[in-house]
């Protein structure tokens, strides 16, 4: 299945594609068009949106498009939803809200300027979050052994 989004990917628009191609769609394909393109593009190829003005994928509220698929798509690893909780603070400028989301925020810049292209970045970033994944489960399976 083909997704559509917002060209200049960035935390959301990175973090969507790693959890669509590890628990949603193994075969997913991305097209990155310019903003004003997602939903043109997206009713010309069928292709999904997400992350873009309109789409049913979207920030809801004080949540981003991560926690909208961990939502719609019925997802339930507790690390996975951990993992939501920094992309989310990383995403929505909150900083704050998690230990992780400073240095989530930094890595995405630094790649967004050593890989322009987007496929180039999100096939060199998903390394990322899997090991931050992988880091994920750990912290959650301590905290469940403590409990």
């Amino acid at each position: 299945m083909q997704w559509i989004t917002r060209s200049h990917v960035h935390v959301d628009r990175v973090a969507c594609p790693w959890l669509i191609r590890r628990f949603v769609d193994s075969q997913a394909q991305f097209l990155f068009v310019p903003k004003s393109q997602v939903e043109a593009v997206a009713a010309q190829t069928g292709a999904i949106p997400f992350d873009a003005p309109g789409a049913k994928l979207d920030h809801r509220r004080e949540r981003c498009t991560f926690d909208a698929i961990v939502e719609d798509y019925g997802l339930s690893d507790p690390a996975l939803l951990r993992l939501a909780q920094i992309v989310r603070a990383a995403d929505t400028d909150d900083l704050s809200a998690d230990p992780l989301a400073a240095g989530l925020e930094a890595l995405a810049v630094g790649y967004g300027l050593r890989f322009p292209d987007d496929q180039e970045n999100l096939a060199a970033q998903f390394a990322v979050y899997d090991a931050l994944y992988a880091w994920c489960r750990l912290e959650v399976a301590a905290g469940a052994s403590q409990a």
